[in-house]
């Protein structure tokens, strides 16, 4: 199963493109940090992925704009050019508060 479930922050927009269909297509870069346990031990992480979305993900991608925070669902596959992956969006989630006492 190859399933994204991915809280992050999006640092940085492509310019709009249209797929062959007419579908509006947006290039994202999202950054996320956490803290994972590994053997038993908490292990801070970041990555940063590059990421698609088309439709109307990419409509509300565009609207978090850059620095928008929120839970990117979806899937991975390689790129066209054969180097690495990018995540392709399917659902945007709002993300839980960074600060639980700010509503």
């Amino acid at each position: 199963m190859n399933q994204l479930h991915l809280q992050a922050q999006i640092q940085q927009l492509g310019q709009v493109r249209y797929t062959p269909a007419g579908l509006m297509a947006l290039d994202a870069a999202l950054k996320a940090e956490s803290e994972v346990i590994e053997a038993g031990k908490p292990r801070k992480v970041s990555l940063e992925i590059k990421a698609v979305a088309v439709g109307e993900v990419a409509k509300q991608l565009q609207a978090l704009g850059v620095g928008g925070h929120a839970i990117f669902r979806g899937f991975l596959t390689h790129q066209r050019n054969g180097r690495g992956f990018i995540a392709h969006v399917t659902v945007i989630e709002p993300a839980a508060s960074q600060n639980p006492d700010i509503d």
